[in-house]
């Protein structure tokens, strides 16, 4: 099955320049500041297909996906107390999911054998309600680096090979998969969240130093593209941010690596596993 992104009118989603090699030891705009420096030579996926291009781009209109339109039973919950925000969930989406592990006979599977399920697991994060940038920014973390609005994590954009996890990994058809933990995720802001913008894209959730992520346009609905923003992915302007209009520092998420955040700009707080 073909993939089923929205097609934008300004960035050529069938020739996306790929991520691999921009992995950086400092903030640097268009690259993945991450904390690991040594990557698995395994996992992730074991072949490419046609979408992967020789010009060092790949088709994301043509990219194969994982079967299935699973739902989930979600719980996401945002609560606000003084300047604390705090996010509990299950970590399950409310968007449906492929169908995972990835069976032998899906068409996917010659790609990408994912053998992960997708399992719940609550957890809770508190976040500031007014970030502040840090002095210093910080590297990403393998992992979840974020939590979107539809309750699922968000990870940077390598897989656990050190390459562009979008380009090369198969995910479902709102772009997400499971790790080996069975914490389902997104590389990439997923289509099934995001509506079209006609002017400055909404919320769609917030990166764990507590700053928010915003769909792909920026003032005025223009389509955002790394050179609009800094090194770490964002910038800073006036939002809406908790029903009211603010100056603030955001991310926003682009169609091109490394698709949500490059590094932290505000002071990353650490999540809450409950265990049950």
């Amino acid at each position: 099955m073909a993939n089923n992104i929205t097609k934008t009118t300004s960035i050529d989603l069938k020739h996306l320049p790929i991520g691999d090699g921009r992995i950086s030891t400092q903030p640097k705009t268009g690259y993945v500041w991450s904390c690991r420096t040594r990557f698995r030579r395994t996992g992730g996926a074991h072949a490419s297909g046609d979408w992967i291009q020789a010009d060092g781009t790949y088709n994301l209109t043509v990219k194969p996906i994982v079967d299935g339109a699973v739902s989930w039973p979600s719980q996401f919950q945002i609560r606000q107390k003084n300047n604390t925000r705090t996010i509990s969930s299950n970590r399950l989406p409310k968007s449906v999911t492929g169908n995972f592990p990835i069976s032998v006979k899906d068409d996917a599977y010659a790609y990408d054998r994912n053998p992960n399920a997708i399992t719940a697991q609550a957890y809770q994060i508190q976040l500031p309600t007014m970030p502040t940038v840090a002095q210093d920014s910080s590297c990403l973390p393998m992992g979840a680096i974020g939590v979107l609005l539809n309750g699922g994590y968000f990870f940077n954009a390598v897989d656990e090979r050190g390459e562009d996890a979008v380009a090369h990994e198969i995910q479902d058809r709102c772009q997400g998969h499971p790790e080996r933990g069975g914490a389902y995720h997104y590389h990439s802001l997923t289509s099934c969240l995001e509506a079209q913008c006609q002017e400055h894209s909404a919320l769609v959730g917030y990166a764990f130093d507590g700053f928010g992520i915003y769909g792909h346009c920026g003032e005025n609905g223009k389509i955002l593209t790394n050179s609009d923003l800094d090194a770490c992915h964002g910038h800073t302007h006036e939002i809406t941010w908790d029903g009211k209009k603010q100056k603030l520092y955001h991310y926003h998420a682009t169609w091109e690596y490394p698709y949500t955040v490059g590094c932290y700009r505000g002071k990353p707080n650490t999540v809450k596993i409950t265990r049950r």
